[in-house]
């Protein structure tokens, strides 16, 4: 791989083709996050708990393979750079097994079961197989920090926007594919996601350049994990994150449930092709890119992690009220809805700037510049988030005697309403108040970075 020390400005073309990644992997994750336990449970047949267990037993397989996938692209080299590759050999297997997840074969129900552990294990691994170096690629495609942080910029836009035409199109899709046959429509569904996602990896792959090389690391990964526990700014960060996560993606996994059962639509269109579910989940998600874009200004005037704790209390007390709103209310609960969404896209937008923030104070600690470990960690965590805020509705739902496509007990409707507001709601006003701890505000990431630079311009 030739070493470019390239410091002219990012194309518009290569900053589109990096943000395209984040959309071709969110439709998979998007897809996954917002229909994959109705679909186990309602569609394919496999119990509320046994579907729960299984997507959170199943994240220990990232555990393994996320830092072996970090190791295996470091040490590759191709005539293509390290990360690129992989955009491109992993593309083609990974939307075969996000189909395979959703063929919806006719089995016994520990067939069912066991299949739903296999192809989920087994797609989990080529999201981890394509998406690390992806992210990995960010570190090499520029030398300039400025030029980087566009790139990211671009990355959420497009991840965002991934997320949304999920949330837009897939039920109408599903419904219009499927013809009422659900197990078909989720199949046909998966397969126009899957083919668009190869074609957007390979373009990423297409205008992409690997232009720096990375310098060889000088201490052990021992003293890395060390000095990286010891950053106590780090560990709150990141302990916020589970928790925003979490509820976030616990609300997202109950929306189905939430509307079909409590709001009692059946699917009916009530804008163009879009049913209630389709309405609730994209003007969430186009509040949460409004809250992004926001945040720049907002970070400008206040403290980052006062930022953080107001938003996050702010979207509990959205959350109590939106259980309280009765179901032929709609119209208000899509309002409370996306105003809570808002408040975390400010809330995302900001955790992902101070991970860096925490890298670099780290560094000023200890000398060691860990900030690869650092964001990975920081990923690796709302992974494991997002694993928790996916089962946790499951278990509620069986704890609450839910039964699949049956008139649901009072019973199991208050489980429902409290899976999509209460829970999410105590995940978030936890989140809050562990952020009174984190200590890196605005005066001391100054001194930090101004010595970090007489250090480095010294040494």
């Amino acid at each position: 791989m030739r070493n470019e020390n390239n410091t002219a400005p990012l194309s518009f073309r290569e900053k589109v083709g990096y943000g395209l990644g984040d959309m071709a992997s969110n439709f998979y994750m998007g897809f996954f996050g917002l229909f994959l336990l109705y679909y186990y449970t309602d569609v394919f047949g496999i119990s509320p708990a046994a579907a729960a267990t299984m997507l959170l037993v199943t994240k220990i397989v990232d555990a393994i393979s996320d830092p072996a996938m970090g190791l295996i692209s470091d040490r590759t080299d191709s005539r293509w750079g390290k990360y690129r590759p992989y955009l491109l050999w992993v593309a083609v297997p990974y939307a075969l097994l996000g189909y395979l997840l959703f063929l919806g074969p006719d089995l016994s129900e520990v067939g069912k079961l066991i299949y739903a552990y296999v192809t989920y294990t087994l797609v989990m691994l080529a999201y981890t197989a394509i998406n690390v170096p992806y992210s990995a690629l960010l570190a090499v495609i520029s030398p300039v920090a400025e030029e980087r942080t566009k790139a990211t910029q671009f990355r959420f836009v497009f991840a965002s926007l991934g997320t949304l035409t999920v949330g837009a199109f897939a039920t109408p899709l599903v419904s219009l594919l499927g013809g009422g046959d659900e197990v078909l429509g989720f199949r046909l569904t998966i397969i126009l996601f899957a083919v668009l996602s190869v074609l957007i990896f390979w373009f990423t792959f297409a205008s992409t350049r690997e232009r720096v090389r990375p310098a060889p690391h000088q201490s052990s990964v021992r003293e890395d994990m060390s000095a990286l526990i010891r950053n106590a700014s780090w560990v709150i960060l990141v302990g916020t994150g589970i928790l925003v996560v979490v509820g976030l993606v616990a609300r997202f996994a109950s929306i189905v449930f939430y509307i079909k059962y409590y709001v009692q639509d059946q699917g009916l269109l009530v804008f163009w092709i879009f049913d209630r579910t389709a309405v609730l989940t994209s003007c969430g998600l186009i509040g949460q890119l409004i809250g992004a874009l926001m945040t720049p200004a907002l970070a400008a005037r206040f403290e980052k992690h006062h930022l953080i704790v107001g938003m996050n209390l702010l979207h509990a007390v959205l959350l109590g009220v939106c259980f309280l709103v009765p179901p032929e209310q709609f119209e208000l609960i899509v309002v409370l809805h996306s105003l809570g969404i808002l408040t975390f896209g400010v809330i995302i937008t900001l955790l992902f700037s101070m991970y860096t923030d925490c890298a670099e104070y780290g560094e000023w600690k200890t000398g060691k510049n860990t900030a690869g470990l650092t964001v990975s960690a920081s990923m690796f965590s709302l992974k494991f988030g997002s694993a928790v805020g996916g089962a946790l509705p499951g278990f509620i739902l069986a704890g609450f005697g839910f039964v699949a496509n049956e008139v649901q007990t009072d019973m199991a409707i208050t489980g429902i309403r409290l899976m999509f507001n209460i829970l999410p709601a105590v995940f978030f006003l936890a989140g809050g108040l562990l952020m009174l701890f984190y200590r890196i505000d605005r005066e001391t990431l100054s001194r930090v970075e101004a010595e970090l630079h007489d250090r480095r311009g010294t040494g």
